[in-house]
C-alpha cells in the first residue's frame, strides 16, 4: 500500500494520443517523512504517521517542535502530520522507519489511487441549496416562503426528529474518491 500527503492545486486538461481531452487535477505531493510507526501490540492498530511541508520552527508549538527534534535530531517542524492505517502484516509497513523519506517516485503512470481530503466549506445554507428542496410556490400570498422547507413533521410529538433535513452547515467534511488514475508524474 502506497500513500503520501499532498495538496490540490488546480484542474487541467490533458490530451490523450487519440485526441480526446481528459480532465485531471494537479496535486503537489512533496517529500513526506515517517515520524512514527504504530504497532498492533503497543497501540492496538497498525499505522504509519507522516509529516509534510516544512515550516519555520518558531511557527510550531513547543510539544510538536520537541517531537520533531527527537526524530530528526535537528530543529525542524512540519505543517501537516497525518496517519495512514495498514493491514496487520503489510510488507511496506515493515520496511518503513522513523526519519525515512517518501516521495512520488513510488507511483507509476497508470496506477489507481484513492484520494481522501476535505470538501470545500460553504457555511450555513438553507434547504434549497443543501438538500435540493424545490421551495414553495411563487404565486400570490407566498411573499417570504419561496425557499422555506415547509412542514417539519407532526405536532403531537413536540420535538424535531434526529436526521431531519433542515438548513445548517454545509461542506467542510471528509471525502474520499476511489480509483483515480495517475496520468503523469513531474
Amino acid at each position: 500500500m502506497k500513500f503520501l500527503i499532498g495538496k490540490k492545486q488546480e484542474m487541467k486538461q490533458v490530451f490523450a494520443e487519440n485526441g480526446t481531452a481528459k480532465t485531471v487535477t494537479a496535486v503537489i505531493a512533496g517529500s513526506c517523512f515517517v515520524t512514527a510507526k504504530k504497532s498492533l501490540d503497543k497501540d492496538g492498530y497498525s499505522a504509519v504517521q507522516l509529516a509534510w511541508e516544512e515550516i519555520a520552527v518558531k511557527k510550531a508549538n513547543k510539544p510538536m517542535s520537541g517531537f520533531f527534534r527527537n526524530i530528526f535530531n535537528k530543529d525542524v517542524a512540519y505543517r501537516h502530520v497525518s496517519e495512514c492505517r495498514f493491514p496487520d502484516k503489510d510488507k511496506m509497513l515493515e520496511q518503513l522507519a522513523p526519519g525515512q523519506e517518501l516521495d512520488v517516485s513510488m507511483f507509476k503512470v497508470g496506477d489507481l489511487v484513492d484520494v481522501a481530503g476535505t470538501s470545500k466549506g460553504r457555511g450555513f445554507q438553507g434547504v434549497v441549496k443543501r438538500w435540493g428542496f424545490h421551495g414553495g410556490p411563487k404565486s400570490h400570498g407566498h411573499k417570504d416562503q419561496e425557499r422555506m422547507p415547509g412542514s417539519i413533521g407532526a405536532g403531537g410529538v413536540q420535538r424535531v426528529f434526529l436526521g431531519k433535513k433542515m438548513g445548517g452547515h454545509m461542506g467542510d467534511q471528509g471525502v474520499t474518491v476511489k480509483n483515480l488514475e495517475v496520468v503523469s508524474i513531474n
